[in-house]
């Protein structure tokens, strides 16, 4: 038995093509293009605001809809093993399961954020979208680290 499940969640890109991420150290969001979020290239992504390296950039509804695809999955498996161990038992001990399923609500999940501006990373030669107000006051380059101050 292949103990690895798999769940494919797809996060909507905005009009430009980025995904909306946020930084698990200050909260800042900031967005960037999947390419660039999943590709093998970049070691590790800095925030644009705290310059920190994250390991989840994920934001809380990507989080909280892979739990409940994942609860929803553990209950629906553990009854059906449960029902296979009901047919099966014969003699003294027995028992049924009987129980319906309370399936967590799975929300879908909707780019909300639209008040930001693309700018780009000389360094990086690459392109994210940040709160205007962090393009006024400077931005570490999520891909190298780098602080930059001076935005077109």
């Amino acid at each position: 038995m292949n103990d690895t499940i798999k769940f494919e969640i797809s996060i909507p890109t905005d009009k430009d093509g980025y995904v909306l991420l946020q930084c698990p150290n200050c909260g800042t969001f900031f967005k960037m293009t999947p390419e660039d979020f999943q590709s093998d290239g970049i070691l590790a992504i800095h925030c644009p605001s705290c310059g920190l390296e994250g390991d989840n950039y994920f934001t809380k509804d990507v989080l909280d809809l892979a739990l409940a695809k994942a609860k929803n999955w553990a209950q629906k498996h553990i009854k059906d093993e449960l029902k296979k161990i009901e047919k099966k038992t014969d003699g003294i001990v027995s028992f049924s399961v009987e129980s319906k399923l309370e399936t967590e609500y799975e929300s879908p999940i909707v780019s909300t954020i639209d008040a930001m501006e693309i700018v780009f990373f000389p360094c990086c030669r690459k392109s994210i979208k940040i709160n205007p107000l962090l393009k006024m006051t400077g931005a570490y380059c999520p891909f190298c680290g780098v602080i930059n101050y001076d935005f077109d």
